[in-house]
């Protein structure tokens, strides 16, 4: 760094300390234009090598940071990732932000959140408004939003690139990072079925959620493999919360012929089973064995700990990012990821005695 650029670097921090450096500044030390500093950050071609490591050098010393908003005036688009939702498992969601930093690190691009109301009328306008706002460059939708088709179609309008988190392929999508939830529920039949299990209950998400009637289907379809037929007063109807666990379990393990083992459509509800079986003297894997889906954080933290589905969110959304900041290609396939979530056995199954 040039002695005398340090010096007016010194005397700027002097004068204000607590004043954030900005693109004025930036240009006036570089002794440059701020449309050139705008272009330096925008990785312009019409920049020449050394007015640009100049900028940078600037930049680098100072510590300076691009608003992503300036940026996008700057450039005429945003350098915003939203991550849009409505889903009551708040660790979903967690994971899925933590994966899709992943994706946007040391991109330039920043990540915001926007929960909404799927049932509200004016989701459609709402979500719009928000894109528009704030200029979205792209968005990940989460299940069950990412099932509106139309939500998806306004976004996308509004030149806002979209990739949906699915349980099986949308159509109206622009991309789609799909989990085969069928095929996992699958896999818990057969664990349960290996372990000798005959008498099988199943605790369902939502009926509106697409994942909670794959993960029934591919369960049910587990079972008749095996010629077990799941009857309906073994098929009780949950929210994807604690509470609807802890009702749906009262009505499965009170029947004359209460199931040895349950499938929970997620963890929560997983841990809404476990509390009403401790109460009704239970025992957990012994008399009673339970599959949960996420391998959220709980599911380790109960106990004895929860054998469940690992649900690869926190992957599909660093993808799913990665993919919106890629710049357009000719690859014009819907589906960016098909991923199946995997069965990690714990201690909450056991093998029925006969």
């Amino acid at each position: 760094m040039d002695a005398i650029l340090l010096e007016m670097i010194e005397k700027r921090a002097k004068k204000s300390p607590t004043a954030p450096i900005t693109i004025n500044d930036i240009a006036r030390l570089a002794g440059v234009s701020k449309k050139t500093v705008s272009r330096v950050i925008n990785n312009s071609p019409e920049v020449i090598a050394e007015t640009r490591n100049l900028v940078n050098a600037v930049i680098e010393e100072t510590g300076y940071s691009p608003n992503p908003h300036a940026r996008g005036l700057a450039s005429r688009r945003s350098f915003l990732i939203g991550l849009i939702f409505d889903n009551p498992n708040a660790e979903f969601v967690v994971n899925a932000q933590y994966g899709a930093l992943d994706g946007l690190r040391d991109s330039g691009y920043e990540l915001i959140a926007h929960p909404c109301d799927r049932k509200n009328p004016q989701l459609i306008t709402q979500v719009s408004q928000f894109v528009e706002r704030h200029k979205l460059h792209g968005a990940i939708l989460l299940p069950p939003v990412s099932e509106n088709t139309q939500l998806v179609e306004a976004m996308c309008d509004l030149s806002c690139k979209v990739v949906s988190f699915a349980s099986i392929k949308i159509k109206e999508a622009t991309y789609c990072a799909i989990s085969n939830d069928r095929q996992s529920a699958t896999e818990v039949a057969e664990h349960f079925v290996r372990l000798g299990h005959k008498r099988i209950g199943v605790v369902t998400g939502p009926s509106s959620h697409q994942s909670s009637n794959e993960r029934l289907t591919g369960f049910m379809n587990g079972l008749a493999a095996h010629g077990i037929d799941l009857a309906d007063p073994y098929i009780a109807r949950g929210g994807y919360t604690f509470e609807s666990g802890m009702q749906a379990a009262e009505s499965l393990l009170t029947l004359d012929n209460k199931p040895t083992a349950i499938f929970a459509c997620n963890d929560e509800m997983a841990a809404g089973i476990y509390q009403t079986a401790h109460r009704l003297g239970i025992s957990i894997p012994d008399q009673l064995s339970i599959v949960g889906f996420d391998d959220s954080q709980i599911a380790q933290r109960l106990w004895p700990p929860l054998t469940t589905i690992k649900h690869p969110a926190r992957e599909m959304a660093r993808i799913a990012a990665s993919h919106l900041i890629r710049p357009a290609s000719s690859n014009h396939d819907q589906v960016i990821m098909f991923a199946v979530p995997h069965l990690v056995v714990r201690s909450s199954t056991h093998s029925q005695a006969t």
